[in-house]
């Protein structure tokens, strides 16, 4: 007897450097800061309206596949938002 084969989903999708749930403008980093500050799927889903609670638990288990990678991403983008842009053509004193 032969299973057929189960289709996969995508839940999460890289645009350039960053990652995305699938098909929105919603940050995995949204759901992911969520989720680590004790926030339930549930009540993800419900600051989020636009996500099923579907796409919710599939990015948070996109996280837990891949929390190396993903909190090495997260710690890249913490410290490009805190750092200060240079000026050209400007000298320190």
């Amino acid at each position: 007897m032969k299973l057929a084969s189960i289709p996969t989903k995508q839940y999460i999708e890289q645009r350039e450097e960053e990652y995305w749930l699938e098909g929105t403008r919603i940050s995995l980093d949204s759901v992911v800061y969520s989720f680590l500050n004790g926030e339930s799927p549930e009540s993800i889903a419900q600051n989020f309206p636009l996500l099923s609670l579907e796409q919710v638990y599939g990015a948070i288990a996109f996280y837990l596949a891949n929390r190396e990678l993903v909190d090495a991403y997260l710690k890249k983008g913490e410290k490009e938002s805190f750092a200060v842009p240079k000026i050209e053509g400007s000298s320190s004193l």
